[in-house]
């Protein structure tokens, strides 16, 4: 048996120059990890990495003793443009996108877990980085400490990626979860999640679904070498998730969570990619179902490799600076043995398809006319609309009059589901549409 041997014993010929942009929650774990483990480190990417300065706005705001006070500066590009590695952890679009060119011209590899950024400007922060010949590195970028865009980047460059389906927003996943296991509304389940540091004071990027959306437009770009921009991605938030909507999912055996989707359709009816974020109801036997609390899950399914489930802490500062480190060490060892990092792929240029060329299937609750014929009547308006359905289950009788049935249909495309919706709205045996919901997930 060999016997390990002991980092420290590890003498790298060499060091790197290290900047840190931002310490904040995710910031400093950085710094702690790479001072309390500088010898690992070394040990691993063949260098010892030495941090030379950390920008921050206020130089008199109170910090963790893990930052070091004598490293602070407000020179925010000096730090960019004075170090071999730089790692941007200050959010955002500017000055983060500045700082960041900064640090290609300069010659420096960036890390970054900035997905808003990369959702707006990837292909300019690629092309920069191609051109100084040096990384650019966003494992931080989706899903925290889940190595989801290592996984699409590299592991899966030899095979064909079909669908992403994903849950990559803790703070909104938190807020279903409440409000289907304690009978929260959603108020009351934000107002917990904003208790508990989940939220954000201004939770919009959250519960509107942007920040899902920014990561959905990343997973998209690498799973199918098309750029895809925040633009491209079709937004909906949780907000007018009800209490009645969670029964009701629950009633038809399903969990309603706010999920990233991107498919790759290449049928007689469409080419291309649709890429899209928003509630839905997924089977309680879905592995998606049971991602609870603040965690986050992405489901892959490739050509040859099936179907591939990545599960796991999608924030915070340990977590996250993770993800930033493990992108690091990467870069370091490239500095030192050679290599880079993968560039941009797009080779595939596929069309950007919108929303109504998702295939989905719809749970759609309406109050029909109880009389001979109403159910048939409903059901050939689907089916003038090539929908096909899948289920149907009568909840309850109205007054005497009417009954509320819930019906599930068979995948389809998006546009036919809004079609037969609309025709049902006008249907005279339809006293209401209660309510539309989408279901994902086999």
């Amino acid at each position: 048996m060999v016997p390990s041997v002991p980092s420290s014993s590890f003498a790298p010929s060499r060091s790197l120059s290290v900047g840190v942009l931002g310490a904040g929650t995710v910031g400093t774990q950085v710094i702690r990890l790479l001072t309390e483990q500088a010898d690992d480190f070394a040990a691993r990417s063949g260098a010892r990495l030495e941090i030379t300065g950390i920008a921050v706005r206020d130089l008199s705001a109170p910090r963790d003793p893990a930052v070091p006070a004598e490293l602070l500066t407000d020179d925010a590009t000096a730090v960019a443009t004075g170090n071999d590695l730089v790692i941007e952890l200050i959010g955002g679009i500017e000055p983060a996108r500045t700082l960041i060119l900064a640090a290609f011209k300069a010659g420096a590899s960036v890390i970054t877990g900035n997905k808003a950024l990369i959702a707006a400007h990837g292909p300019e922060l690629y092309a920069a980085a191609a051109t100084a010949g040096t990384d650019f590195y966003y494992e931080a970028a989706v899903a925290g400490a889940i190595p989801v865009v290592y996984a699409l980047r590299e592991s899966m460059a030899g095979d064909r990626v079909t669908n992403v389906l994903g849950i990559v927003n803790g703070t909104t996943n938190y807020i279903l979860d409440e409000m289907t296991t304690k009978g929260l509304s959603f108020d009351q389940a934000l107002a917990t999640a904003q208790e508990l540091g989940y939220a954000e004071a201004d939770p919009t990027a959250d519960v509107d679904g942007l920040d899902a959306a920014a990561k959905a437009a990343i997973i998209a770009s690498l799973a199918f070498h098309t750029r895809v921009g925040l633009d491209d991605v079709s937004v909906e938030g949780i907000r007018d998730i009800t209490a009645d909507d969670i029964r009701e999912a629950q009633a038809s055996g399903c969990q309603i969570k706010l999920l990233a989707i991107a498919q790759r359709r290449e049928d007689e009816h469409a080419r291309g990619v649709s890429v899209r974020v928003h509630p839905a109801l997924v089977p309680a036997d879905h592995p998606l179902a049971s991602v609870h609390g603040a965690f986050n899950a992405v489901l892959v399914e490739a050509e040859a490799a099936g179907r591939l489930m990545f599960y796991g802490q999608g924030a915070g500062g340990a977590p996250t600076a993770s993800a930033v480190l493990s992108d690091v060490v990467a870069a370091a060892a490239h500095r030192v043995h050679g290599g880079q990092a993968p560039r941009e792929s797009c080779y595939a240029r596929l069309p950007i398809l919108g929303p109504e060329a998702a295939i989905t299937r719809y749970q759609v609750q309406l109050e029909v006319a109880d009389a001979p014929g109403a159910l048939a009547a409903v059901a050939g308006v689907f089916g003038a609309q090539d929908v096909s359905i899948n289920s149907v289950r009568q909840n309850a009788y109205v007054g005497g009059q009417t009954a509320v049935v819930t019906i599930v249909t068979h995948p389809a495309a998006v546009f036919h589901l809004d079609a037969a919706v609309e025709a049902l709205r006008r249907d005279e045996h339809v006293a209401a549409v209660i309510s539309v919901q989408r279901v994902e997930g086999e």
